[in-house]
């Protein structure tokens, strides 16, 4: 129980975030991140096991045949890997074992996980459902456009604190957060891209029709919410450079 009341005091702010990762996905971190504190388990071992779980799950879609079982339990595996990636930040938080080295680690492990699910449904595309359409190379541009969108967050937050850590001695600290956040109704509205809901659309995995329909919704959203945050974030930080 104590473990769990210094963990609510190392939550991030919730605004701006979707849904799903705001009030489901953190919550269940907590629960985990305080089991992991419990067991001695450190940060990078809270990221490891994220990285084995995510893997598995994806291995599922690659090797097993689509079913409903399957894609149930690959959903599973990888809304595990989702939480315990956001686990590993609270344990560091709680127990002051954060470094750079162990943000670089969960910085490649999402890196690699983001694009490596959408090359896991091309695959699955190929091996299960045999798809012949164009449809069936959508997983390969939503596998750029991830890559891409996380990219251009990783580099604008750091050019931002870089440009920060050069005016700060002279015009005084500023505020890096992001201008552009909002509250309860954003993270409803932006649903849709969270990383959660990519997780859990898998249980429609034993339907072609269904995870397909819904795989091009979410691949939409997504482009829009990417080409929104890529001009608010331009701006942002071409404002800094005045």
């Amino acid at each position: 129980m104590q473990v769990l009341n210094e963990l609510d005091h190392a939550q991030k702010p919730g605004d701006g975030v979707p849904a799903y990762s705001r009030w489901v996905n953190r919550r269940a971190a907590r629960v985990f991140a305080a089991a992991a504190v419990s067991m001695g388990l450190g940060p990078n071992a809270v990221t490891l096991v994220s990285a084995c779980a995510s893997t598995i799950g994806l291995l599922l879609l690659v090797v097993v045949p689509a079913s409903w079982g399957s894609g149930l339990a690959a959903a599973a595996l990888l809304a595990l890997g989702y939480v315990m990636d956001s686990a590993d930040g609270q344990v560091a938080r709680t127990t002051g074992t954060g470094s750079p080295a162990g943000e670089w680690l969960d910085h490649v492990v999402d890196a690699v996980r983001t694009p490596a699910l959408h090359v896991a449904v091309f695959f699955g595309f190929q091996l299960s459902f045999g798809i012949e359409s164009p449809l069936k190379y959508l997983p390969l541009a939503f596998a750029l456009l991830s890559v891409g969108h996380f990219t251009s967050q990783i580099l604008a937050e750091q050019l931002s604190r870089y440009h920060m850590a050069r005016t700060e001695s002279s015009a005084g600290a500023g505020d890096a957060g992001d201008p552009g956040q909002k509250g309860i109704l954003w993270s409803i509205l932006i649903l849709p891209v969270d990383t959660g809901v990519m997780c859990w659309v898998f249980v429609l995995w034993g339907s072609q029709t269904l995870f397909l329909a819904s795989y091009v919704i979410l691949f939409g959203f997504a482009a829009v919410f990417a080409g929104i945050s890529a001009r608010r974030k331009y701006a942002q930080l071409k404002g800094l450079g005045k």
